[in-house]
């Protein structure tokens, strides 16, 4: 069971998908105002949050902000969800670090589903010990890289794309395994937003932002010094 607040004003939109979250046994709490949720999930801790982006009070771009902004919810996976299904508007949704999108109406067993997947990609991130590589020191445990000894402010997208690059060093990474393994994608038609993501990485990585090597046309690798033989 997980606990899942949802962050929309429309009343038959909430209880329709409460409904289908109690059915699995998820326990779920509900505000309708933008204004009143970064609140709730610090009183409530939710395991993740369904965010809409037109809301009253405060926008979804504006809650989300603020819950990354909070040390207490910042590592919480949110799943955003608006009317408008332009793709600018979903790039945009995802480009501020959402885990995943949707367009309403859509189906609540599709809503149930993209739940469960990011719960088990988050879930498999944090089931793993600490690594040390070069610079490079994750603690899964408590969801922090330190580089160089430095604590690094990252968001939880940019933690995970950290994570499998640190699983796997030295190693390409097809821009479709990236997207499918972080954001839950099975195409790479994506690619403007794991750019992007991409790019605030290594700026925030500094001077140790070319480890992540960019393999032309291809994806992406982390690259560390191989030690000299011996």
């Amino acid at each position: 069971m997980s606990r899942i607040l949802l962050v929309d004003d429309e009343r038959d939109i909430i209880n329709l998908i409460t409904l289908h979250l109690q059915r699995e046994d998820h326990e779920v709490f509900a505000v309708g105002n933008g204004l009143r949720a970064l609140g709730a999930a610090i009183q409530h801790e939710p395991d993740l949050i369904v965010l809409d982006l037109m809301l009253p009070g405060l926008d979804g771009i504006g809650v989300f902000r603020q819950l990354r902004a909070e040390p207490k919810t910042r590592s919480i996976p949110v799943i955003m969800l608006t009317a408008r299904g332009l793709t600018g508007d979903r790039i945009a949704g995802l480009e501020t670090g959402a885990d995943d999108y949707l367009t309403k109406p859509f189906s609540p067993r599709e809503l149930l589903l993209r739940i469960q997947a990011v719960l088990r990609r988050t879930q498999k991130v944090t089931t793993v010990s600490e690594l040390r590589l070069g610079p490079f020191h994750l603690d899964k445990k408590n969801m922090a890289l330190y580089v160089a000894g430095q604590t690094l402010d990252l968001t939880l997208t940019e933690y995970k794309l950290m994570a499998l690059f640190m699983d796997n060093p030295n190693t390409l990474h097809a821009r479709g395994e990236l997207l499918t393994n972080v954001w839950g994608y099975h195409d790479d038609t994506n690619t403007r937003t794991l750019d992007t993501h991409i790019k605030r990485l290594r700026e925030k990585l500094g001077a140790f932002g070319e480890a992540i090597e960019t393999i032309r046309g291809r994806g992406y690798q982390l690259t560390l010094p191989t030690a000299p033989a011996a």
